[in-house]
């Protein structure tokens, strides 16, 4: 028996746009973030496929993503699980700067280190194998089981909690994990084999236009 995994990065957001760190912040989605996740819920509905469970974080941009993709399904009243272990990455003391502010404050190198590193987190904030320390956990207890008994599963979440799970499911090394972008509203589509391992991965749109 063999269940579907499905991840999707929320629409651009409001500091994306305004090139902000917003890691827990709280930031809505815009105009294009709105068209971005409802695109993606159209190539899903173009698939066919109906979702058992969604799971998303506990901030709006990924919430109002999902919200906007089951209403595209044709699923608009899914039971939905909301916890911050799918929660973006925390910046820490980065959260809420323009991302040219703390070039300036602290220096290009060392915001290039943070950013980009995977074991290095800013003051106050996580490293991205901070963040794969709570999503993996939750991963493994609530979602993968009910992926294993058949059921299919939906994950709207962020640009960081999603690249945990991608860099398990992908088995994809520290560097090359650095190097993934995970373009927003496109969904992944996984199906994952009895022992949770990938049987096979869809992505549903062009990646070219990861930002």
């Amino acid at each position: 028996m063999s269940g579907t995994l499905v991840l999707v990065r929320h629409g651009q957001s409001e500091w994306n746009l305004k090139n902000l760190f917003t890691g827990w912040r709280d930031p809505d989605l815009t105009e294009l973030g709105v068209e971005e996740a409802r695109t993606g819920g159209k190539a899903l509905a173009e698939t066919g496929i109906t979702f058992d469970i969604a799971f998303t974080s506990d901030l709006t941009r990924a919430q109002k993503t999902l919200k906007l993709i089951l209403d595209e399904i044709g699923q608009p009243g899914l039971e939905t699980i909301r916890d911050q272990a799918l929660n973006e990455r925390d910046y820490g003391d980065l959260s809420g700067l323009n991302k040219d502010d703390a070039r300036a404050k602290w220096g290009e190198e060392q915001v290039h280190i943070w950013r980009r590193s995977y074991d290095i987190p800013p003051p106050g904030g996580e490293s991205l194998r901070d963040t794969g320390a709570r999503v993996w956990p939750y991963y493994l207890t609530d979602i993968l089981p009910r992926v294993l008994r058949g059921e299919k599963v939906l994950v709207a979440a962020h640009g960081n909690s999603l690249r945990s799970l991608v860099m398990v499911l992908d088995k994809l090394t520290k560097d090359e994990i650095l190097k993934l972008n995970l373009a927003t509203g496109v969904p992944m589509v996984y199906t994952l084999n009895a022992d949770s391992t990938v049987k096979s991965k869809d992505v549903l749109g062009d990646m070219s236009g990861a930002h």
